[in-house]
């Protein structure tokens, strides 16, 4: 299975969600987007794939969001996407692009959606929280 991750490892929630990839067997292609920003064009399918607006793929925390007006209601599209063309932080994370479809894992357990095999056994995250039990039951 092709698996495609768009990761900040400085972020837990990316190594989270990589994490898990590995975990259901799979070695994913890392594309660390802050070093290498995806074109404009990446953006809007990965935003539209995943079934977000842009005004929903964007990251608040800290970015640039606020001291750019990014939440006012009369910035456009246009201006949302060339603000993370200018600040690839903008741009929330991490997406995951697998052959079952395109996910915003915010939660990082919204991989699971899209893996091939999300049957990974027990996984606690990073801070402790419990995703899939012992008995391999989704905790919620």
């Amino acid at each position: 299975m092709s698996v495609t991750i768009y990761h900040n490892p400085d972020c837990g929630t990316s190594r989270n969600t990589l994490a898990m990839i590995r975990q259901s067997g799979v070695e994913p292609s890392i594309i660390e987007y802050l070093l290498t920003p995806p074109e404009r064009e990446t953006v809007i399918k990965l935003i539209a794939d995943a079934g977000l607006t842009v005004r929903e793929a964007l990251r608040q925390k800290g970015t640039p969001f606020d001291a750019l007006g990014l939440g006012d209601a009369g910035k456009s599209d246009d201006e949302r996407l060339d603000a993370i063309g200018a600040h690839p932080i903008l741009l929330n994370r991490p997406f995951v692009v697998t052959p079952k479809g395109t996910r915003l894992c915010r939660p990082s357990e919204v991989v699971l959606e899209i893996l091939e095999n999300p049957e990974i056994g027990p996984f606690v995250k990073e801070d402790g929280e419990v995703v899939i039990d012992a008995q391999g039951r989704r905790v919620v």
